[in-house]
């Protein structure tokens, strides 16, 4: 963290004579922080700042209660929110230039029993979409993906909890489609990275603009690609069916735990089962992990493992493709596998981590795959048999980059437990 913003912020708060600067320096330490998201809280006696850094919270400050309304109404004039309003929660925007970075935050109000609490999501408008392999997707995942965006049609979807990337991953892909030739459409809430090429919209649910009716829109525009930000209900993923049986490829987002599941969820919004297998292409699940420390890994061997740990690499390597594991990782590591533990140091702050990578699974709807939707087969079952068939799980994907050195076991099965 450097630390002159957050000591020049500390500053001016106990000298409490300009609520501009320091508004601008709860921002400033944010954006030098890297974090993605700032958080307001008033609590019972003290207000806490804090930054969510590589998916963490870090407490950054406290200060008094009393100083709060005039920090939420400032926020509230440079984000166009009503002032005199705290019963409700309100949504709005501002942009600002940091250290020459072209920056939107997102500004969220919500009351509580203290007072109104403010959350700021950053969105760095002059950062650059990842590409497929810098987001993560390797090997036998970076196959398929690109062989499902390469159809002239079909549904390609993503899943995860919220903060897993997604977004980004949509947008990698369109970005990778994006051509003078290609019609490609987006129906986002909100948009949250604009690029060129691409024809975005922004939903207005509350006058009855939702993805629905965005996308029977969007199909009268002459499209060839079709991104829905997200697929919530009967109507919208109907829709999307409608629009790649009429020879359209749609790209979208939904909330399940992992690729099988997705396959369930859908069904449970009421769509018949023989239509999954002729019209999706693939079902990306992700999550995001935090990369370890470069500068102060400790080394650790298969042996030194926590026995039920060691059994768990031991099996998913075990399932894992050789030509998959000799594509992505050097014979020598494979014959002397060795994993890697944070320790901290000043590069990382203390903290052993720095940055964040994705994990994925990637379903392809195979000939063993369809018949199980056919049959009504559970999740658990397609899974395991997408397995057998040569599917990459979270964990096989997180195992492999952490034999790389990227990130830490303990980083991996703990998202491998969201997914279980």
């Amino acid at each position: 963290m450097p630390n002159t913003s957050i000591e020049l912020l500390k500053d001016q708060i106990y000298k409490w004579e300009n609520i501009g600067q320091i508004c601008d320096l709860m921002i400033i330490g944010g954006v030098e922080m890297g974090s993605s998201d700032i958080h307001i809280e008033p609590l019972t006696n003290i207000v806490r700042l804090r930054y969510r850094i590589d998916g963490e919270l870090r407490e950054v400050l406290e200060y008094q209660t009393f100083l709060h309304q005039q920090v939420v109404a400032r926020f509230k004039i440079m984000s166009n929110l009503k002032i005199d309003e705290s019963r409700i929660p309100q949504d709005g925007r501002l942009s600002t230039v940091i250290n020459n970075k072209a920056l939107d935050l997102r500004v969220s109000t919500l009351p509580t029993v203290h007072w109104e609490k403010i959350v700021m999501r950053i969105v760095d408008k002059s950062k650059k979409i990842p590409d497929l392999f810098e987001l993560g997707i390797e090997g036998h995942n970076k196959m398929l993906l690109e062989k499902a965006i390469n159809m002239p049609n079909g549904i390609i979807l993503t899943s995860g909890p919220t903060g897993s990337g997604k977004s980004t991953t949509l947008y990698s892909c369109l970005t990778k489609l994006n051509a003078p030739d290609v019609n490609i459409m987006t129906l986002e809430d909100p948009v949250e990275s604009q690029i060129d090429g691409l024809n975005q919209s922004q939903m207005f649910p509350d006058i009855g603009y939702n993805f629905a009716y965005g996308l029977r829109t969007a199909l009268r525009q002459d499209p060839d690609i079709i991104m829905v930000w997200e697929i919530r209900d009967h109507e919208t993923i109907n829709v999307a069916i409608e629009a790649d049986l009429t020879g359209h490829l749609v790209v979208s987002t939904i909330h399940t735990n992992s690729a099988a599941e997705t396959l369930t969820r859908i069904l449970n919004m009421g769509i018949q089962a023989f239509l999954l297998p002729a019209t999706i292409n693939a079902i990306i699940a992700q999550r995001l992990i935090r990369k370890i420390c470069q500068h102060c890994k400790k080394p650790v061997s298969m042996n030194e493992l926590d026995p039920r740990m060691k059994a768990n690499v031991e099996k998913a390597l075990k399932r894992t493709s050789k030509e998959e594991l000799l594509s992505r990782i050097s014979a020598d590591v494979l014959q002397k596998p060795m994993f890697y533990e944070p320790v901290g140091c000043a590069e990382c702050e203390n903290i052993g981590y720095k940055g964040r990578v994705g994990i994925y699974e990637i379903l392809e709807i195979t000939p063993a795959i369809k018949k199980l939707i056919i049959d009504g087969a559970s999740a658990t079952i397609i899974n395991d048999i997408a397995i057998t068939d040569g599917m990459i799980s979270l964990e096989q994907d997180g195992i492999i980059k952490a034999l790389n050195g990227r990130t830490s076991l303990a980083e991996v099965y703990s998202a491998a437990k969201e997914n279980a």
